[in-house]
Formats: C-alpha cells, structure tokens, sequence
C-alpha cells in the first residue's frame, strides 16, 4: 500500500431499483438502471483495491446495513460509513470532515465516472502530497468526478448548485476566494444520461 495514511471515499447509493440512475430510466428501466449501477459501483471497487494505493471507505446511502454494503464488505477490502441526511454537498463534507480525522490526504469519488483510472486516484494522492490544498477532476457536464483535499474546507460545499453544469465554477470560486492551492486531472465524462451511456458503448464499454 503506497499511501497507507491517506484515504479514498467511493460515495455510493444501494443499487435499489427507482433510486440510482434515474436520468436512465426511459432507457433502461429502473432495474437496467440499477443494475447498470452496480456494475459501475463493483467496477470502481474492483480499480481501488486492485491498485492498493491507499484504504477505501464504502460510504453509504440510505445506510451502510444495506445487505448490498455487507456482501461488498466481504467481497472487497472496505470499511462502510453512512452518509446521513442532508444534502450532496452536507453529506460530502461531512465524510470528508471525518476521514480526515484518520488521514492525511483524502480523495472522494462517486461510482459514476467509468473513465476514472487508479493513476487518476494515484496522481491525485501525489499532488496533495506535493502542496495542492485542493484537487479536482472535472467532469465533461460541468461537475467533478473527483475531489481531494489535504484539509476540511465547508467552504466548498456551501451555495453549490448540485447537479448543475455550474458546480465546477462555482466550487472554483470558492476555491479562489479562500486563497487555497488547486490542481486538476483531466476531464472526464460522467455517466448520467442517455447520450453518456449511448456514448460509453460506442467506446468499447460493457
């Protein structure tokens, strides 16, 4: 394990149908979409503790006693947290507020990002490492896929527009007006809509 004091969060819901994926419902169904979720959820797992970079916190919605969250824990070499109430940008900082009582560094994804790689976590990792107070990965629709930090800025999470193609923008102003240090990955598409999932099969997705 190369970073053993730091920490990824993989924010993720149980793959109910009707609860993930929604924007995928005309398409798929609600359990194509959920099973679609899933398999974007295991796959991501799959990345993380093949690389071994770091430990991986399952963190979990509607709660961790979910019997999906009990078979990944057996599956996979997680810890299960709950998300609890509030809003994405609440539930966000509040993991983030609390593994960074454990860890030095910490990286927070969601499960929808095929595209995302080990080396994105890795570099991410190295650059907080290296000084950046903040890292993102931007995402194509104007979101983030990835967001890592060395300390707990609310800041961040506060009057951001969630689902929004401002998100990024927004978070970059806060960022700039806290005065803090900030690098970026590369972008990435999420995988939300019709168009994304017409697009991720047309690249040789399975």
């Amino acid at each position: 394990m190369k970073y053993p004091q730091a920490r990824v969060i993989v924010m993720s819901k149980a793959p109910l149908p009707g609860l993930v994926k929604t924007r995928l419902v005309p398409l798929l169904g609600t359990a194509g979409a959920a099973r679609l979720y899933r398999q974007l959820l295991e796959d991501t797992l799959q990345k993380l503790c093949t690389a071994d970079l770091c430990p991986v916190e399952l963190c979990c919605a509607p709660d961790a006693r979910q019997d999906f969250f009990a078979d990944c824990r057996r599956r996979y070499p997680v810890t299960l947290t709950g998300q609890g109430q509030g809003d994405l940008g609440q539930r966000m900082s509040r993991a983030i507020a609390a593994a960074l009582l454990q860890a030095k560094r910490v990286v927070l994804i969601g499960a929808d990002c095929p595209a995302l790689t080990a080396d994105d976590i890795a570099t991410a990792l190295q650059r907080l490492g290296d000084g950046s107070d903040v890292v993102l990965g931007p995402a194509g629709d104007g979101g983030y896929y990835l967001l890592g930090m060395t300390r707990h800025h609310a800041r961040l999470f506060e009057a951001v527009p969630w689902g929004s193609p401002q998100v990024m923008a927004t978070t970059l102003r806060h960022i700039e007006a806290l005065g803090l240090a900030w690098d970026a990955l590369p972008t990435r598409a999420d995988l939300d809509t019709p168009a994304d999932y017409h697009d991720w099969k047309q690249a040789g997705a399975g």
